[in-house]
Formats: C-alpha cells, structure tokens, sequence
C-alpha cells in the first residue's frame, strides 16, 4: 500500500448510518479519530435528519436524500469555519443521525393514585394507564435541549419525562372535566385528545411532537369495585320489592310444609307481616310517607299450645282455652306442654305464659 493510500484511508468519504433498533432516537456517526474529505459522500434515508455540529455548535442541518459535501451545501459550517472562497481539504466534525419516524407503543401511568370527587362514590382513588406515540420534528432543538453529546440516545431516556408531563395533565384534565367514575369510560378517547392538545407546546420546546395518547384503562380500588358489583346485581334484579316478595313467599310456603314447624297458620301470618314491613322498608321515603296500603294487614294469629294427655298430643288449644281447662283443673301444673319454638315438652307452671293461670285457680277442696 502506498503512502497516499494510506493518507487516504484516514479520512471518510461515505456517511451514513442504517438503524436496525426500534429504540433508538440519536445516533453519532463513529469517525475514530478521522477527518471528513471534502466531497464526501452523505446519505440520508427516510425518517432520519443528519445534523452537523461543529466544536459544539450546531451547524447544517441535512433532510432524507443523497449529497456530495460541498461549501455550497453546507453554508452554516462553511460560516463557521471560514470558507469564504470555497475548501477543498479534509474537515473535522460531528455527525448525528436523528431518527424522525414515529415511535409507538410507548407506556404510560400513575405511579400513585390520584384523588378525584365523584357525585356517586364521594371522594374515590382512581389510577390510569395507556399507551401514547411521538416523533422528533425538529432534530437540531432535541439535540440541543435533550440529547446532548450522547452518542446513542433511545427513548428509555426521555419516557419518564414525557410519563410525568403526561400523569400531571391527566390529573388536571380529569379534575377540570368532573365526569363520574361510571362515565369515564364512555370519554377514553376525548380525553386522549385534550391531553395531546395540552402536552404538545411542552414536549414541542424538546423538539418532540405527541402523536397520539391513548387511556386504555382507569381503575378504581376493590372496595369501590365492589360497591360498582353490588349495584350492578340490584340493577339485574329489577324491582327490589317484588323480587323480596317473592323469597318471602317462598319461605313462608316451606315453612308451612315443614312438619317440625307447627301452626302453619301463625308461620304464615307471621310471614306476611315480614313482608309487609321489608316492603316499605325497601320503598323510596316519600313513597313511606305518602302510599297508604291498598287492605289492612292480617290479624294477628294468638299463641297456640299443645297439651301431652294420657300419651297423646292434644291441641293446640289458645290461652283462653287452656284458662278454662286450668279453672276445671283439666289442665294442671305438671301438664306438659309444648309450642313452635320451644325446645321440647315442659311442665305448665314453667312456661311463663302458662304459670299465672294456676295462680287464679283455687285449691281444690279440702275432704270432708
């Protein structure tokens, strides 16, 4: 190899940079040390913009297409470097690729809960992720706010600056627009629009533009999820009060049907007026106050007793009843007797209801 073969080799004549990363923003062409010749070759491709920096400064600026590097096309660095009358001999400068296509699927959300007042829930934490888009659009101003001197800038470097702009406009946005937490999911895209609309003159000072924002989801905690759940299942239900009317009567019917239970009558009785009562109480207030019963409620049924006489089970005979029987000492303190809800058989005069009957009646007669 010759000598001017050798000098030759020191200098570059071509300049151009394939990106094969989906991640990369900047890229500084690697010179090594070498100068650039004079009539070099320059190749930009689609979405990318060359930019020269000259001993710090930022000089030419090169869009997608093909150029030999020539004063005339490189007035700025021509300026810079004093080549008034035309330059044939190597030059020293930086190169940087930007990658100007648009970068997707970039993530966003809150790192903590954000705390909004909703007419449902009152004061509730609600929390939102998504996705959003960006692009470089004026290559000279990212490297200059952004970008730097790094040799390799990807998009790792500046999402968590674009996430808080992003997590502070939605914070403002949600608390200006007072949507309920039910109905936010109707506004997904509305919203996506106004915070594009209210990041872009901040992200356009780096030289970036907000492509597209997108809310995939905003959720709330558990305990409100729950409560949404709950009234989900009344709403499915329909009329509350007819839907309790009819497990009332369908108690009533197996306890009427359940030989355990005796005095199917009073079960019955007992559970009308249970339903009665769950009915208003399930009502709206005013219609408590203003709807009057269409019947009067049924009477109420008196407690009923059964009697043990001679091994059979007789009744069930009514307080009155068993009065007379007491008063013809038909019925005595050691009769046994039994009611729905009593535990088994016991002596008369240990029923409370029972024992102030024998306390009316006099001792029999004393024999003559």
């Amino acid at each position: 190899m010759s000598l001017w073969d050798k000098i030759k080799g020191e200098f570059i004549d071509i300049i151009q940079w394939t990106d094969d990363s989906q991640d990369t923003m900047v890229y500084r062409f690697e010179r090594y040390g070498n100068q650039i010749k004079m009539g070099a070759q320059l190749t930009v491709r689609e979405s990318q913009a060359a930019v020269f920096v000259n001993e710090g400064q930022i000089a030419d600026v090169f869009t997608p297409g093909m150029y030999t590097l020539e004063t005339q096309n490189m007035p700025i660095l021509s300026t810079l470097k004093g080549w008034k009358y035309g330059f044939n001999s190597p030059f020293v400068a930086e190169v940087y690729f930007v990658n100007t296509k648009r970068f997707t699927n970039l993530k966003w959300g809150t790192l903590n809960p954000l705390m909004m007042r909703d007419p449902d829930f009152g004061i509730v934490r609600v929390r939102a992720f998504g996705t959003y888009e960006m692009r470089v659009i004026d290559p000279a101003t990212f490297i200059r706010e952004i970008v730097g001197t790094d040799g390799q800038f990807t998009t790792d470097e500046i999402a968590n600056q674009i996430r808080n702009h992003i997590v502070s406009n939605f914070a403002t946005t949600i608390g200006e627009a007072k949507i309920p937490v039910l109905d936010l999911v109707g506004q997904y895209q509305n919203m996506g629009q106004m915070l594009t609309e209210k990041i872009a003159p901040h992200l356009a000072q780096y030289g970036i533009e907000l492509t597209a924002m997108l809310i995939e989801n905003i959720s709330v905690p558990p305990e409100v999820e729950e409560a949404i759940d709950k009234r989900s299942s009344m709403g499915a239900v329909g009329n509350m009060q007819a839907y309790t009317q009819y497990q009332t009567a369908t108690a009533i019917g197996d306890a009427a049907n359940n030989p355990g239970l005796a005095g199917g009558t009073m079960a019955m009785g007992a559970g009308f007026a249970m339903a009665n009562q769950m009915g208003q109480a399930m009502a709206p207030p005013r219609v408590q106050q203003q709807a009057a019963p269409a019947s009067p409620p049924p009477v109420p049924q008196e407690v009923a007793f059964f009697v043990a006489v001679d091994g059979q089970q007789a009744g069930p005979f009514t307080l009155a009843a068993l009065k007379q029987q007491a008063s013809e000492r038909a019925l005595t303190p050691e009769s046994l007797v039994w009611k729905a809800g009593m535990a088994g058989w016991t002596a008369a005069d240990q029923v409370p209801e029972l024992s102030a009957l024998f306390a009316a009646v006099p001792p029999p007669l004393p024999p003559q």
